[in-house]
């Protein structure tokens, strides 16, 4: 039986959501490899995703790395991500609130830059990636504005990378600083040494991107953390 690490690699090449050649990076970096969330674009994708992130949550919370009473979804990509994730909770027996923010508040109707559930007792931010952090530093900041704890992050992939540019790094990673900052764990579906892992194997979707494993293993030795 394939892992779930294994079947979320497959389901994204199988998307083109992960892609081998080279790719600049923000950071000015040029990447073996690109990892582009926004192309789960179909509602089937969006499910099918929502499921992945719905199994690594259950399975980090039975694992003891994180508990939630609901999770939330900053904008604009953590939106669809929350709703899918919810539903696909939902599906496994764990019916849990949502909420998503506004950039702007509205000021009419009911207000406010929250949208859904009161965020109330241990919240999960869900989102695709962490690069900088700015993402999950602005939804602490909203979620203890409004009285509940922060308990994690959930993303898609951990590229596992120094922060920094190509020429300067920092020692850790945007994930490892984030959990250092805010004392909690930060989940993700696949990580980069998993990818490494499955270029390895003898699948038939292993072996068609083996070619790019020497480069990928490279480029995490320049810039792994």
């Amino acid at each position: 039986m394939q892992s779930i690490q294994q079947q979320f690699i497959e389901f994204a090449l199988d998307a083109n959501v992960l892609r081998f050649g080279e790719f600049k990076t923000k950071a000015g970096r040029l990447s073996p490899y690109f990892f582009n969330a926004g192309l789960f674009n179909t509602g089937a994708l969006l499910d099918t995703l929502g499921r992945f992130y719905a199994e690594t949550l259950l399975a980090a919370r039975n694992e003891g790395r994180i508990e939630f009473d609901m999770i939330f979804g900053p904008a604009y990509k953590g939106i669809p991500l929350a709703a899918s994730v919810a539903t696909n909770l939902a599906r496994l027996g764990c019916d849990v609130p949502w909420a998503f923010n506004r950039k702007e508040a509205k000021d009419h109707g009911e207000g406010g830059t929250i949208v859904g559930a009161p965020l109330k007792g241990k919240v999960v931010i869900i989102d695709d990636v962490i690069s900088a952090g700015t993402s999950v530093r602005e939804s602490v900041a909203m979620i203890q504005a409004n009285g509940a704890t922060p308990a994690g992050v959930l993303i898609a992939l951990d590229r596992q990378e120094k922060g920094g540019n190509a020429v300067e790094m920092t020692e850790t990673s945007a994930v490892q600083d984030v959990e250092k900052t805010f004392g909690f764990n930060v989940v993700s579906i696949i990580s980069l040494k998993d990818l490494l892992a499955f270029m390895e194997g003898d699948s038939e979707k292993a072996r068609a991107v083996a070619q790019f494993r020497p480069a990928v293993a490279a480029y995490r030795e320049r810039y792994g953390a």
